[in-house]
């Protein structure tokens, strides 16, 4: 296995710039990861291009070795710039990224929608919860948290390639399409909303929850374009919930039937 010793070695830098811009991201198809556990958990569901890991970290895991792709010892002083954290675990790397449009999503289907939630903790949590209550995918409008910066990949601990998540631009149109084929679209709102304990889990033509950003919620356009409203019924002992946990209580009540 090649070793590299340089802070400045071309790869080195290419995977650093991949973290730090969500632009060079979309324009290389590719995302960085860190994590002995994480990187394995990506593989399922994103083809590895280049694996770096220190001495330690392959002493402690050898079964990294199998993994596909090029790989490469790094020196823990080149570690120290891939990391996005200060404690890292040795173990990085780069993936393609997976393509997905709004031409996949089907009727009958069950789909979360994100409008502006621009932070990565919520927008990972939200994704783990989706893939584990058996989501068919995830829809992210312009302004969301980039689903393959670091931040994120972390919270979603790999369900970041084992949901579908499709960028669909400007919310409303990508709710009016959904709404063409059937699906019961429900934003997560206050005004004119009805309790969640009223709202059917089953749809039988799918349905598609909606949730906005943790400062101002949905915009009245994407609200609009929704098929209905609902809202969590809760004490007055606290104003509000963050967007991770209120969207995860509203991806239970309409989790798959099966469940």
């Amino acid at each position: 296995m090649e070793k590299i010793t340089s802070r400045e070695n071309a790869k080195v830098k290419y995977a650093c710039r991949l973290a730090s811009s969500g632009a060079f991201r979309r324009a290389e198809g590719r995302f960085l990861a860190e994590g002995r556990k994480l990187c394995p958990e990506l593989c399922r569901g994103a083809e590895l291009e280049t694996l770096f890991c220190t001495e330690s970290a392959l002493e402690k895991c050898p079964e990294l070795s199998e993994l596909p792709g090029e790989h490469y010892l790094v020196e823990d002083h080149v570690a120290d710039k891939l990391a996005d954290v200060g404690t890292h675990q040795g173990v990085f790397g780069v993936f393609r990224t997976p393509v997905h449009t709004l031409e996949e999503v089907k009727t009958g289907g069950r789909y979360l929608a994100l409008e502006r939630v621009q932070d990565p903790g919520n927008v990972g949590t939200l994704l783990r919860s989706a893939a584990a209550f058996g989501f068919d995918g995830v829809l992210l409008s312009d302004g969301c948290a980039s689903v393959f910066a670091p931040k994120t990949l972390r919270a979603s601990m790999g369900a970041a390639v084992r949901i579908p998540v499709i960028e669909a631009g400007k919310m409303p149109e990508a709710i009016a399409l959904l709404r063409e084929k059937g699906i019961t679209c429900l934003a997560a709102a206050l005004y004119q909303s009805q309790p969640l304990s009223a709202a059917a889990s089953g749809c039988p033509d799918g349905v598609c929850v909606v949730i906005g950003s943790e400062g101002q919620g949905l915009t009245d356009e994407t609200i609009a374009a929704c098929t209905g409203t609902v809202r969590i019924p809760m004490t007055d002992r606290v104003e509000s919930l963050n967007a991770g946990i209120a969207g995860s209580i509203l991806l239970w009540h309409f989790r798959e039937e099966s469940l």
